[in-house]
């Protein structure tokens, strides 16, 4: 039997090449290997989005993605996290066995608090939630970026946890990153990130990839001279759209110092509409039948509320609610 894969993405702005290189296209690539279950985090997404209206249009808009980089309903199951309510429910239950100065150690806490973000109760307890969302389906592979593995790991702890406790309920989950593309660079050189605003949408138009592209953050070399490729932010982002002889023949012109970083960024730009305008013309014909879209998530729901409220009924026996 294939392994059972989990992973979602919260539904609070554009997703950019970060999302689809650090997690999305994985997504794609594993739903022939695995059983794949993807879903709209929009538990999660209540730490930053607090406005009905604004959620409700990102998880519309979500759905649409998914769709349109290519993951088959067919063959992964595709659901909203508010469709499964028991995996708040878990999430009390894990609390109660979780102590607070675990849950300070979280790197992703920390960061976000360190860039101003307000500690809420919801920011704090992200990684029992996610645990919850992994165990509840008893997932065996979860596909994340770099940022995301402390979280798995936290999962899998606290899953030895519970079994240690209450006895043998929960399979432990594995982290699937693949490492070469498991931090995306954003435009000023740091993670790709939303909350930074250095992002590319992963289905922006092409006057949009060029402005984006011009905006990459640069090292002070003089035209004419050497660029180290190494550390070049847009060579780095040439490396996701390009292929292997096109990135030899940039390197190479990298170390002869006859392309500049304006020359660099314009075939950067070109490059990356080749890549996203094919997802972007998939994704404005899959909007087009907005009925179909609602139904593919309703039978993903309905499929995945069975598989959870089976196992959540295990969970209550094992802690003495039943």
């Amino acid at each position: 039997m294939k392994k059972v894969l989990i992973s979602g993405i919260q539904p609070t702005a554009r997703p950019h090449i970060g999302n689809y290189f650090g997690a999305m296209k994985q997504f794609v690539d594993l739903q022939d290997e695995y059983e794949s279950n993807i879903f709209i985090a929009e538990y999660h997404a209540l730490t930053t989005v607090q406005d009905s209206a604004t959620l409700h249009s990102n998880i519309e808009e979500l759905i649409l993605d998914y769709l349109a980089i290519g993951i088959d309903p067919n063959k992964a199951t595709l659901f909203k996290q508010s469709s499964v309510p028991q995996v708040t429910e878990l999430t009390w239950i894990l609390n109660c066995l979780t102590p607070i100065p675990y849950l300070e150690r979280a790197h992703a806490f920390k960061d976000k608090v360190a860039k101003g973000k307000i500690a809420s109760m919801g920011l704090f307890d992200y990684p029992i939630l996610m645990a919850a969302d992994i165990l509840l389906p008893e997932a065996e592979v979860v596909p994340v970026g770099q940022d995301q593995k402390q979280h798995v790991e936290m999962a899998r702890e606290l899953a030895q946890k519970f079994n240690n406790t209450f006895g043998e309920t929960f399979k432990a989950p594995k982290e699937l990153i693949l490492e070469e593309v498991a931090i995306v660079p954003g435009l000023d050189g740091q993670k790709m990130s939303k909350s930074y605003g250095n992002t590319i949408p992963l289905f922006a138009e092409k006057e949009e990839i060029e402005k984006l592209a011009m905006s990459v953050v640069t090292s002070s070399t003089p035209k004419g001279e050497p660029i180290d490729h190494i550390t070049d932010n847009i060579f780095k982002l040439h490396k996701l759209v390009s292929t292997k002889e096109e990135l030899s023949e940039l390197n190479e012109a990298y170390m002869n110092g006859s392309i500049g970083y304006k020359a660099s960024k314009e075939l950067l730009a070109q490059r990356l509409e080749r890549f996203i305008s094919p997802m972007r013309e998939r994704r404005k014909e899959i909007a087009k039948d907005p009925e179909n879209v609602k139904k593919i998530l309703k039978e993903g729901g309905e499929k995945m509320y069975i598989r959870y409220e089976t196992k959540m009924k295990e969970v209550r026996k094992a802690v003495g609610l039943v």
